[in-house]
């Protein structure tokens, strides 16, 4: 296992209904960090899944996820907005 295994990756999406959520942007180590910070101050929750973010990553920006990864995205955007309408 490399080293590079054990840096912070991020993701963001971006998810207007009814259409398929979009990856707007990624990174690692300090861009990763930076991306959470901004989400972070915007008010954006943060999920973490370290799996999907890797997935997810590999993909173009501002094309929609594969339907191979609905259901994991999709329950992340579950958790998200449950944590939300938590008082």
């Amino acid at each position: 296992m490399s080293g590079d295994d054990d840096i912070a990756r991020a993701v963001a999406l971006r998810y207007v209904a009814p259409d398929a959520p979009t990856v707007v942007a990624t990174g690692r180590g300090e861009t990763a960090e930076a991306i959470v910070a901004a989400a972070r101050e915007a008010g954006v929750p943060v999920e973490e899944n370290p799996a999907l973010a890797e997935a997810l990553s590999t993909l173009e920006l501002d094309r929609t996820i594969p339907e191979d990864l609905y259901r994991a995205v999709a329950e992340v955007i579950a958790a998200v907005l449950r944590a939300a309408h938590r008082p």
